[in-house]
C-alpha cells in the first residue's frame, strides 16, 4: 500500500468511526452504537478510498430485535456521509457484554435516567432471570436522578429485555437499570 493509500484509508476509518458516534440505538436513544460498544471493528477491504468497508457489529444480546435496524441504520450514514461501498458483519463472538459501554455511555445513560450497569467480572456475572433472588451480596443501585441507594427493583424487566424497572424510596421516582451481562 503506498502512503497516500494508506493516508486515505486512516483518513476514511476515523471519518466512518465519527459518523457511526452519531448513530443512535433505537431502544437507547440516548447512546449511540459506538457508545454502546456494538461497533466492534471498521475494516477496509483494499486500498482504495472506495473500496469495500467492512463494519463488525456485535448485537447486545443473539435474539436482539432491533439488530436489523440498527445494521440500516449504519450503512445509511455510512453511504450519506459519502464512505461507502460498506458492508456490516455480524460477529456474535465474543459475545456482547456490559463492559463494552463507554464512560460516555454510562454517563449519557445516567443523565438519560437509565441507571448503568457496574462492571462484570468473570465467574460473577448474574443471569438474567424471570424470578427475583436479589440476595444482600448483590450490589445496591443508585438512582441515576438523586444517587440514593434506596431502591427497590419493581419487575426484572423494563421497557426491553436487556432493562429492569426499579423505584428509588427517596425520591420515588421510577427507573430502568441497565442489566449488566
Amino acid at each position: 500500500m503506498s502512503a497516500t493509500a494508506s493516508v486515505c484509508g486512516d483518513q476514511r476509518i476515523a471519518q466512518a468511526w465519527a459518523v457511526l458516534g452519531t448513530v443512535l440505538d433505537p431502544e437507547v436513544p440516548a447512546l449511540s452504537v459506538c457508545d454502546l460498544g456494538i461497533v466492534r471493528e471498521l475494516l477496509p477491504q483494499g486500498e482504495a478510498f472506495d473500496s469495500m468497508l467492512e463494519i463488525v457489529l456485535t448485537p447486545t444480546y443473539s435474539g436482539c430485535p432491533a439488530t436489523e435496524l440498527i445494521e440500516r441504520n449504519v450503512l445509511e450514514a455510512i453511504a450519506v456521509a459519502g464512505l461507502g461501498p460498506a458492508r456490516v458483519r455480524l460477529q456474535r463472538a465474543p459475545a456482547w457484554t456490559t463492559d463494552w459501554i463507554s464512560a460516555e455511555g454510562k454517563r449519557k445513560l445516567r443523565d438519560y435516567g437509565i441507571a448503568p450497569p457496574g462492571p462484570v467480572t468473570a465467574g460473577e456475572a448474574v443471569p438474567v432471570r424471570f424470578i427475583s433472588r436479589r440476595t444482600a451480596s448483590q450490589p445496591k443501585i443508585a438512582c441515576p436522578r438523586c444517587a440514593s441507594t434506596d431502591t427497590t427493583q419493581l419487575s426484572a424487566f423494563g421497557s426491553t429485555a436487556c432493562k429492569s424497572l426499579y423505584r428509588c424510596l427517596s425520591c420515588l421516582e421510577p427507573f430502568e437499570y441497565f442489566k449488566p451481562i
